[in-house]
């Protein structure tokens, strides 16, 4: 890490510092390359939550919202923007690639900071591991009597060259892959639309009910949606690691996250109310069934190979795309913590195309290792994923209150207090409600964690991320 004493100074009182100077402004040089632009952010944050995320899961929703699976997205947004616009600020305030790890470390205090990065660690760390064992099990129906173990390194091996290759690769990959999922999203919306209006689904109709049913709206379904539509939108957060590759103003970061996750929620209900509505008041789908229900739907109203190209695009968008995405992230939240000697140093080396190569295959092999672990525990994975970040959103939450209120003395309440104290309760609520082994998990997780940050004070590295002047 390269520490500047002096920061440069505009050119005139009211002048705007330039990206370099910003990071300079912390106590770095820029390293990593600048050529991300706010589209392309947006196009990653979009990549990293798949617009096509309800295919795989909508059965298991559709049984635990009583049919109004497009309720659970709007009250996933409602309830997720607070975090964005908590991350938007601290990323307006703190331009760097460290996420929740930056933010919390010079929001409150380094230490804070550190665990808070620890905490998502367990999220980015195990993301690209539950995205290959879910990918790697579905590639198993498309090819019977195959591995899971072989197509999930098949997956980290081409996740892992892409992202190698630099962030111009990532940035057309991403690209590519999205415009995939708008044109499935466009076939589905025209499929769904011609069937309801010819009813080759006997009963399906269109219908609101799907988004409000008075008769079934209660407290404890409201409760209940909360948990699972939080956890649906996990992944806009990701934005905030490409900052310091950013070439836009300061804040597009946050631009990018909040309008990602709109566009995204849109994407939501409009896929799952249309398939609410083929569902023609389906009754709680059994185990069997919940996986696959939204192909089941797809076929009934066109045909099997239709169903079969949507699992396929689904299967790669999660062990490619997606994958992808939380691969880069979870290597530049290590490359952050590295440079702030919170992790070993050789995590911030970085590669002649300027992306640090040690992270991302470190990130790499612990996935590999993981798949081998974690085949068939999905939903262990997802608890601990969760765990991490939500541990991490909390942390946010109190660093946006203290940098802003207590710090720099804000008087905009709103964004600063009241936006945060309400984000910090909705996450608070939901982690209270996590499931106990992701709340065992995840409370040993933070003790190693506190293992490795009193190594650290014993052999005599200090807790200090680089100075702001």
């Amino acid at each position: 890490m390269t520490l500047r004493k002096e920061s440069p100074t505009p050119s005139s009182p009211t002048a705007e510092l330039s990206n370099e100077q910003q990071l300079e402004k912390f106590g770095y040089k820029q390293e990593l390359k600048r050529s991300v632009s706010t589209v392309d952010l947006l196009i990653y944050g979009l990549i990293f939550m798949v617009p096509i995320a309800p295919w795989a899961i909508f059965g298991t929703v559709y049984n635990a919202s009583s049919g109004m699976v497009p309720l659970v997205y709007l009250v996933g947004l409602v309830a997720m923007i607070f975090t964005a616009l908590a991350y938007a600020q601290m990323a307006k305030s703190i331009p760097l690639a460290g996420s929740v790890f930056s933010y919390v470390g010079r929001g409150i205090h380094p230490v804070a900071g550190f665990f808070a990065g620890w905490a998502i660690l367990l999220d980015y760390l195990l993301v690209p591991t539950l995205l290959y064992v879910f990918a790697a099990q579905s590639m198993i129906g498309l090819f019977p009597g195959s591995a899971a173990w072989i197509w999930a390194l098949i997956f980290v091996a081409i996740n892992t060259v892409v992202n190698l290759l630099g962030i111009s690769s990532l940035k057309m990959m991403n690209r590519i892959f999205l415009a995939v999922e708008v044109v499935f999203v466009v076939i589905f919306v025209i499929i769904a639309v011609v069937a309801l209006n010819h009813g080759t689904i006997p009963g399906a109709q269109f219908t609101t009910d799907p988004i409000w049913d008075s008769s079934k709206v209660t407290g404890p379904l409201i409760a209940s949606a909360l948990s699972i539509a939080v956890l649906s939108f996990l992944g806009f957060d990701g934005i905030s690691t490409l900052s310091e590759e950013s070439t836009g103003k300061r804040g597009g970061a946050g631009k990018a996250m909040i309008l990602a996750l709109f566009i995204v929620a849109f994407l939501f209900v409009l896929q799952t109310w249309l398939a609410s509505a083929l569902a023609a008041g389906h009754g709680p789908f059994s185990k069997s069934e919940s996986g696959n229900a939204f192909f089941s739907l797809v076929e009934a109203a066109s045909s099997s190979q239709w169903a079969k190209a949507f699992f396929v695009v689904n299967v790669l968008a999660v062990g490619i795309a997606n994958a992808m995405a939380a691969q880069a992230a979870t290597s530049r939240l290590l490359f952050s913590m590295s440079r702030d000697k919170q992790l070993p140093a050789f995590l911030s080396k970085l590669s002649s195309r300027r992306v640090p190569q040690y992270a991302i295959i470190t990130v790499s092999a612990l996935s590999a290792f993981l798949v081998l672990f974690f085949v068939g525990q999905i939903d262990l994975i997802s608890s601990l994923v969760n765990f991490g970040a939500l541990f991490g959103f909390m942390l946010l939450h109190v660093s946006v209150v203290v940098h802003y209120i207590v710090k720099k003395k804000s008087t905009n309440y709103l964004l600063h207090l009241v936006v945060p104290v309400i984000g910090f309760l909705i996450i608070g609520y939901v982690l209270l409600n996590a499931a106990p082994e992701a709340k065992i998990g995840g409370l040993a997780w933070l003790v190693l964690g506190a293992g490795v940050f009193l190594y650290y004070r014993m052999t005599g590295r200090k807790t200090v991320v680089g100075s702001e002047s």
